[in-house]
């Protein structure tokens, strides 16, 4: 008995061949923004997930675009996206009496520029740590998502001091 093999060749033109390699390169998920899932306790991250439940659809402006790898912890609006973590760990400037604060609608937050002109936005006084971050593209609108994610945060945070 013998076994025949064939072969088939596809000729892929040049104008279809740039056609892929242009399709390949410019696929949604390369431009999604990337967020680092904090690890709160069980009680915080009940609270972070009704915090997703209640965030705005709209932040500055922007629709909402949760980063990847997606979770009701982490929430982002926009291109360059502001990304929203909720459950962080208290940052450590918090014990410092120069740090700068702001209380936008009711909410306090800690306020620290990056280095990359970017800035980090933490909730104090609340019973969880909401991490807000405006990439440095989005800071000239200064604290405008801030006045977007204050109600929701105000719903679903109880103020208080974060264990």
């Amino acid at each position: 008995m013998k076994f025949f093999r064939h072969r088939r060749r596809i000729l892929v033109g040049p104008p279809v061949l740039t056609l892929l390699i242009t399709a390949a390169g410019c696929s949604s998920a390369d431009d999604a923004a990337r967020a680092a899932v904090p690890s709160p306790g069980t009680k915080v991250a009940e609270l972070c997930r009704n915090l997703d439940k209640v965030l705005p659809s709209r932040a500055d402006g922007q629709s909402r675009r949760d980063p990847e790898p997606a979770s009701a912890l982490t929430a982002g609006w926009g291109n360059p996206a502001i990304i929203l973590r909720c459950g962080v760990p208290r940052p450590a400037e918090m014990s410092d009496p120069e740090a700068d604060g702001v209380e936008v609608d009711g909410v306090g937050w800690l306020l620290q520029k990056q280095d990359d002109g970017s800035f980090r936005f933490t909730t104090t006084l609340r019973k969880v740590y909401v991490e807000v971050r405006i990439p440095a593209g989005r800071a000239g609108d200064g604290m405008a998502p801030l006045v977007d994610l204050a109600p929701a945060i105000k719903k679903a945070i109880p103020a208080g001091v974060a264990d």
